[in-house]
This record gives structure tokens, C-alpha cells and sequence, in this order.
């Protein structure tokens, strides 16, 4: 009999292996620098698919072993270092066919499948109910990840983190050592073990404790019907012309925010006016670049939102005193904005859609830092100097977000987000492709990385160099305040789904200085999420390099 034709098959779990055309695309993330050799990946489509791929594995390792290689799952695969697509991976679990948005009557919630991507989800929201969650603008980052480790976006200074909306978790978990199940754990959850497991998820990161395969919300807020955007940008020889300029900038900006949470200096005018419904990125890019770019967007329904907009602008960088330009140039993930130059007001939804962008599929490297108040003077003069080094990438930069707002009206304990008092919050970035046929094979792919790390060397070396200099007086990282710590004010440890193997490693986070990675991530949080990972995953199967860790063990 002829095979039946693939779009008429049955869906359910198929395992994609070598020899498959599907396995190149399934074996990789959006991040090139990482590929694993799985012996297959598993396309499932729901919770018992999961539960049969999850079976499969353990029944190759003895009872209660750790098996020796992982098994990892992915959703939209945007994580930034190896901990879904690394060397010791024998299974992927995929998720992302499991991408239902929709009302849960029984639940009384939205329910958001694990495989939805930002940008499916706040369609089928907003479309059929005028809902959205408040999370990322890379539209195709899944669910899976973004909503365990927190998630954040443009609105989340007017309506808080996604976790903090959520309800309850649907996450199958090896509970008994042996065998998947599938386990719904609520906010409301009677029993204190379910309450571990739905806290676990409301910022624990993912990979540590099960596959979730549904999230519920409740309370989920109604965007503004229109919002306010505008893009611009500066000429980057206008700061090396007057360093002062770009540190005087860069200043202003982080004590707008600062003052705004704290209620004292800033501008006159933040008396006058609620800024809570603004969101800004600040693109502090490589001189290379040509330009440093700056985003944002208000509630464009408020009468006022004209007038705020151009204070701030005016406050951070009077016209007069720099010049504006267009933001025509790919600056990080977003695209060209030369449209967004003059103020233009657009439906919340359209201005979504031009701001989704997760930009070239490339290799990357990330760190990421929160800030409880404005940069010091001598951060100022390491920005600089960083930025206009002998390392020459327009792809390189980093980004300040602003923060605070409704995110910092939740106790840190509440959720497992313990960074509940920042203002800004940074993500360094560069990219790189692999420009040369090291492996001379005729063409660049991956393979010429792994032939010559010679390739990356230089761009890892930048990024690593910025951030120790930046945060060299507490052990090259971004410390949290501690009552052993009681003088560092500035900065709040970082944020998991930006992870960063580096905070791991001693020779870029001082042991005597710094802060163990568990701690940068998840301050006095991570104590709960300990006891969350002994009670739902005793046999540590789901692990990777910065996985929550059981109890007594490092």
C-alpha cells in the first residue's frame, strides 16, 4: 500500500530522527550557537502525547537513576544558551503545535497552550475577548518559557507581569520517579505542594520542574484601544564629539524613571502627570550602529499623552541640544521605525504587530541586569567606553528597558519574581554570523563555529569584558541587596529568561564578591522553588546547566 499522504496522518506523538528532512529545523533554536544531536525529537500535540514521549525516556534508565542525557523541551525556542539544544540531549520534547488560545468555562480562565507564540496569543485574545496578557513583543517567542520565567512587555509597566495574572498550570511531572502524569495546579489549590508548583511557575524559569503543557489566567486587563508611538534616533558622532552629551542622556533617562518610582527629584512635572502607561527601550548600540535609538509608546486614549510625551523627551534630550533623526536602522531585534518618527497614534493591536520582531536568525549572546536606580557616574564612563572600543559590531548594544510601575506594586514574595523594586531593566546583546568557511565545506553554517571557536571569541570577549566592568565592585554582577549587603542600591540580580551560563562560572562572577547564579535570578525566593523541584521532580529529569538545583546540592 502507497504511504498515506503526511497532511492526512493522525496527529499525535511523531519522533523526528536522523534521516528525517524535519530534523535540521527541530534539532535547533533561534540562537545558531547552539544544535543538539538528539536521537530523535518528539512533535507532540497535548498533554498525552507528553506523557508517552516522557514514559519512552525513562524506561531506558534504571528506577530512580538520574538519566545520564537529558530530555528538554521547547516551545518557541528562543532560549539563550544550551539548555534545551545542548550536547548531552537524547530527547526533545516540542510543544509548539499545542498553541490553543480560548476560554476555559470549566476553569472560568483563559487558557494559553505552551506552544502559543506571543503574537498568536494576543490576537486570539483581543480578537475574540479584548483581552491580552501583558507579555513580550518578539512575536515568536512560545509561551512555554516566557510565562515561567516572568514575562514582560510594553504593558507591563501599566499592568504588571504576566505571572502576576496567572491563575493556575497544567505541567507533566515524574512525581513518583517512574512515571509521567499530568498534574493542574492552582492558585487556590488547597494542598501546599500544588501551591509550590503553581508559584514555582510564576517566575521559576523553565525546564525545572515538568513540561507545562496549559496556563490559565484570570483578571487579564483590557489594552488601551489606542496607543501613542514614537521612534527616534541620534547621530552617534554627535556623542563622540561631546562624551558628556551621551552620559548626560543616558543619566536623565534612568533618574526620569528612578524618580518616578520613588516619588523624589526627577522633573517637576512627573507631580503633575501618571507616566505608569509608559513604555521606552533605550538603544545604547555599538558607534559602529551610526545611531543610538530610543522607542516608545503611551496610552494614546489619554488627552494628555501629547504633551507627556514631549516633556519626557524634552527632559531626557532637548531637541536643541540633540538633534533628531530617523530610527531607520535594524537596532537589536526591531526593525527600521521610520514611519513612527512624527508621534502617530495607532490601534494597540497594529502598533503591537509593527513593534514584533525577533530580527535574523543568528549566533547571540545576552546578559541581563536590573537597576533600582539610575546609573552611577562611573557606570556612565564604562558605558562609554564600551560602546566605542576597538570592537567594531553594529550588532552589538545594549538595551535599557524601562520598569517599575504596577510590576513593583507586588510583594516579591507573592510571585517567584523577587525584583519587585527596579526602575530599569538592561540587556546586553550582541550577534554574529560565522563569516568564514573554516571547515571549508563551501558554504557558513554552524559546523564552521565548531571548527574554529576562534569565530565567537571576540564577540564573547566584548560582551563579558562590558558587563564585569560595569558591575566591578560587586564581583563583576549585578548583585541584589541583601542585610549583608545593605550599601548596594543600584542593582537587583538578573532576569532568568535572559540566562547567562557566565553567572555560574568563577571566572566571570568573583565567589567572594558576587552572588552564587541562584541567587542573581531568584533572591530569597529560591529556597521555595528547592522544595517545589524535590517534591515534583525527586529524580532531577528535568535539568540543565542553571536548573533549579534539589535540596543540598549544588
Amino acid at each position: 500500500m502507497p504511504a498515506e499522504p503526511r497532511h492526512l496522518r493522525t496527529v499525535g506523538p511523531i519522533e523526528v530522527g536522523p534521516g528525517d528532512a524535519r530534523y535540521e529545523a527541530l534539532r535547533r533554536g533561534f540562537n545558531q550557537r547552539w544544535i543538539a544531536s538528539p536521537d530523535y525529537v518528539v512533535v507532540a500535540a497535548g498533554a498525552d502525547d507528553v506523557v508517552a514521549a516522557l514514559n519512552t525516556y525513562l524506561t531506558g534508565t534504571a528506577d530512580g537513576a538520574v538519566p545520564p542525557r537529558r530530555i528538554t523541551v521547547r516551545s518557541g525556542g528562543h532560549c539563550y544558551e544550551n539548555f534545551v539544544c545542548g550536547d548531552d540531549v537524547a530527547v526533545i520534547i516540542d510543544v509548539s503545535t499545542m498553541d490553543g488560545v480560548y476560554y476555559d468555562a470549566e476553569m472560568e480562565a483563559y487558557c494559553v497552550e505552551a506552544g502559543a507564540t506571543n503574537w498568536h496569543t494576543v490576537t486570539q485574545l483581543y480578537r475574540r475577548y479584548g483581552l491580552t496578557v501583558p507579555g513580550g513583543s518578539c512575536y515568536s517567542v512560545g509561551a512555554g518559557g516566557h510565562i515561567s520565567g516572568g514575562g514582560f512587555g510594553l504593558l507591563s509597566r501599566l499592568h504588571g507581569l504576566t505571572v502576576d495574572h496567572l491563575y493556575a498550570v497544567e505541567v507533566v511531572t515524574v512525581r513518583d520517579r517512574t512515571h509521567a502524569e499530568v498534574t493542574v495546579a492552582r492558585k487556590d489549590s488547597p494542598e501546599r505542594a500544588l501551591q509550590d508548583l503553581w508559584w514555582a511557575h510564576t517566575g521559576g524559569g523553565g525546564g525545572n520542574f515538568g513540561v507545562v503543557t496549559r496556563y490559565w489566567f484570570r483578571g487579564l486587563p483590557e489594552p488601551p484601544a489606542q496607543v501613542l508611538t514614537r521612534a527616534l534616533a541620534w547621530d552617534w558622532g554627535l556623542f563622540k564629539a561631546d562624551p558628556q552629551k551621551f552620559k548626560d542622556l543616558v543619566r536623565r533617562y534612568g533618574e526620569f524613571f528612578e524618580a518616578e518610582h520613588t516619588g523624589e527629584g526627577g522633573p517637576d512635572f512627573l507631580r503633575d502627570f501618571d507616566y505608569r502607561d509608559l513604555f521606552t527601550l533605550l538603544k545604547l548600540t555599538n558607534h559602529t550602529k551610526g545611531k543610538v535609538g530610543l522607542i516608545i509608546q503611551l496610552d494614546g486614549t489619554r488627552d494628555d499623552s501629547i504633551e507627556r510625551l514631549n516633556r519626557f523627551l524634552n527632559w531626557i534630550a532637548p531637541e536643541e541640544v540633540y538633534p533628531q533623526t530617523l530610527f531607520d536602522l535594524q537596532m537589536g531585534e526591531h526593525p527600521p521605525l521610520n514611519d513612527q518618527y512624527i508621534p502617530t497614534r495607532l490601534s494597540w493591536l497594529t502598533a503591537t504587530q509593527n513593534f514584533n520582531d525577533s530580527g535574523p536568525s543568528r549566533c547571540g549572546k545576552y546578559k541581563s541586569a536590573y537597576h533600582t536606580a539610575h546609573f552611577t557616574d562611573r557606570q556612565l564612563d564604562v558605558l562609554f567606553e564600551h560602546l566605542t572600543t576597538e570592537y567594531k559590531n553594529e550588532d552589538a548594544l545594549l538595551q535599557v528597558d524601562s520598569y517599575g510601575g504596577r510590576i513593583n506594586d507586588v510583594d516579591p514574595f507573592d510571585t517567584a519574581v523577587p525584583q519587585r523594586s527596579s526602575v530599569l531593566k538592561l540587556q546586553y546583546q550582541t550577534y554574529w554570523t560565522w563569516g568564514k568557511d573554516a571547515n571549508r565545506d563551501g558554504a557558513f553554517d554552524y559546523q564552521d563555529a565548531l571548527a574554529d571557536p576562534g569565530i565567537a571569541a571576540p564577540h564573547l570577549a566584548w560582551i563579558r569584558g562590558f558587563y564585569q566592568d560595569m558591575y566591578a565592585e560587586t564581583g563583576g554582577v549585578p548583585v541584589m541587596p541583601t542585610p549583608e549587603l545593605p550599601e548596594i542600591p543600584h542593582t537587583d540580580g538578573c532576569y532568568v529568561n535572559y540566562p547567562d551560563v557566565d553567572l555560574s562560572d568563577p571566572e566571570f562572577n568573583d565567589p567572594t564578591e558576587g552572588q552564587p547564579w541562584y541567587q542573581l535570578y531568584y533572591g530569597a525566593n529560591y529556597e521555595r522553588l528547592q522544595r517545589a523541584k524535590a517534591y515534583w521532580d525527586p529524580r532531577n529529569v528535568f535539568r540543565h546547566t542553571q536548573s533549579v538545583r534539589l535540596p543540598g546540592t549544588k
